[in-house]
């Protein structure tokens, strides 16, 4: 009894100590199909100039997706629409079918990003394209997939990597997935091609990329490994991959299984991620899968795995349950998420998503901020798919694939009472190298210091400075002085030796 009632009370406390906070849910936008429909399996991302900036897979002029921009209050402008071309030539459907879709943004403040669908038609429906679009809508076509050795589907939001390249996943090439290298030019070479080792030992459909600190990329695979039942991988600039961790490697998946999203390094030098299946609470979750309904873990650049969090681990799973998008760690160095199932929302019912947005601190301790379906009719939304983006702002914001008043999906966001920062265009760096700081209020900037070693910088604008690596610098956080206050970032900045 005094074992239960020390924990008790220590949940209760962990979330008397979020409430204390402010803590703020506000539905800022209903998709209408007008202004986009389905925004789903995709992640908002920071633009030159403050905004946030994502795709949804249908709706617009044409129906099949957009390129939207919204600002902080939710006022939301589409800037393209798809298949605005004969047969789809400039792609179709930005985030559909799963994947962490989604923009990036590069160092000229141009975005790119993927299309599943559209482009050659050597597939049904079309191969799929990278494009390349400005604030302004100016939308060009950097690629088109062919579905021979390049692949098919591209599914993943693309990373800009410290050489200026992109570099990709997508899930159609050979018979497992392919990794890309393309030029901003459009140059593309295919430079790993999955299911090459026997059984697939290797991996099925990689879902996700990050560059770490190291300089090589991590991801994950859904499925196929040791287990089938999906993979973390390093992938060096070269293509050439090591296997870190094969999920489902104790007898009833406790570890985890399915990760469908990438991983995200955080300020320890770890990687967390989500799977969609596994845990320990496999009673509540066999409409789901009878090994669990999804975990968060964390897995050191070695390959050694911590199972951080099992879902469902509270009564009918209203701490949420099947999470298929990619953690974030905010200022207050907690992880953020969503999970697309269960939550405790007034108006959930077995036959809608629901799902929540979550709090979690790297001990394991989750706190459910919000759980959709809590309004009638789910005006304010379900099934959050995609993952979560802080503004510099210091405001978390998201997306739902459904409801909404119109049915078409939401864009949210949640105040909890952080403060403004400032955020990276591409990190990590080289010393010598140019990146991008985004923020607000950057105008009359008097120094920028990369773990306390002044950096040469340029103002471009009140949300943007470019600075350049210092010689010396260390890995580290990253302060600027404004005239309103020193600004400092969410995350260390990565200096690659």
């Amino acid at each position: 009894m005094p074992r239960i009632c020390k924990s008790l009370c220590l949940i209760l406390l962990l979330a008397l100590g979020i409430a204390a906070r402010a803590q703020t849910f506000t539905k800022l936008t209903d998709f209408d199909g007008t202004n986009g429909s389905a925004p789903g399996y995709m992640s908002l991302v920071q633009g030159a100039d403050g905004n946030a900036y994502g795709t949804t897979a249908l709706g617009g002029v044409n129906g099949y997706g957009t390129v939207f921009r919204s600002t902080g209050s939710g006022t939301t402008t589409v800037l393209y629409s798809f298949c605005g071309e004969p047969s789809c030539a400039d792609g179709s459907g930005p985030g559909y079918g799963g994947g962490a879709g989604g923009l990036v943004l590069d160092t000229d403040g141009y975005f790119y990003g993927a299309t599943p669908a559209g482009g050659n038609s050597n597939c049904s429906g079309g191969c799929g394209t990278i494009f390349k679009v400005a604030r302004n809508g100016t939308l060009s076509t950097v690629y088109r997939f062919g579905n021979g050795s390049d692949g098919a589907h591209p599914n993943a939001a693309l990373v800009q990597a410290t050489d200026g390249n992109l570099y990709g996943v997508e899930y159609d090439g050979g018979s497992g997935g392919t990794f890309f290298k393309i030029t901003p030019n459009g140059s593309l070479a295919t430079l790993y091609t999955w299911c090459r080792r026997p059984g697939c030992r290797d991996g099925i459909f990689p879902t996700g990329l990050l560059q770490a600190s190291d300089g090589n990329f991590y991801g994950t695979t859904v499925s196929g490994g040791a287990n089938d039942e999906g993979t973390v991988f390093e992938m060096t600039t070269a293509g050439i991959l090591t296997v870190l961790y094969n999920f489902c490697a104790t007898s009833h998946c406790e570890d985890g299984a399915g990760p469908a999203a990438g991983l995200v390094q955080a300020s320890d030098g770890n990687f967390y991620g989500t799977t969609v299946y596994g845990g320990r609470h496999p009673s509540l979750c066999r409409a789901i899968d009878q090994y669990g309904c999804g975990t968060i873990f964390k897995i050191t650049p070695a390959g050694k795995l911590t199972t951080v969090y099992a879902f469902c681990a509270q009564a009918s799973c209203s701490d949420g349950k099947v999470p298929v998008s990619p953690l974030i760690q905010a200022t207050d160095g907690n992880f953020y998420g969503t999970t697309q199932f269960a939550g405790g929302g007034a108006f959930c019912t077995p036959l809608t998503y629901c799902g929540t947005v979550f709090t979690i601190t790297p001990e394991g301790a989750l706190t459910t901020l919000h759980s959709f379906c809590s309004e009638p009719e789910c005006a304010d939304g379900s099934g959050p798919f995609g993952g979560l983006l802080q503004l510099s702002n210091g405001i978390i914001y998201g997306t739902t694939e459904y409801a909404g008043t119109f049915r078409d999906g939401t864009l949210f966001s949640l105040d909890m009472g952080l403060g403004p920062f400032v955020r990276f265009v591409r990190n990590p760096a080289k010393v010598g190298q140019i990146f991008g700081i985004l923020g607000n209020g950057l105008t009359g900037t008097t120094s920028v210091l990369l773990n306390g070693t002044p950096a040469r910088f340029i103002v471009k604008s009140d949300t943007l400075l470019t600075a350049q690596v210092p010689s010396g610098a260390a890995t580290g956080y990253v302060t600027v002085a404004t005239p309103s206050g020193t600004l400092t970032s969410n995350v260390p900045f990565q200096v690659i030796k």
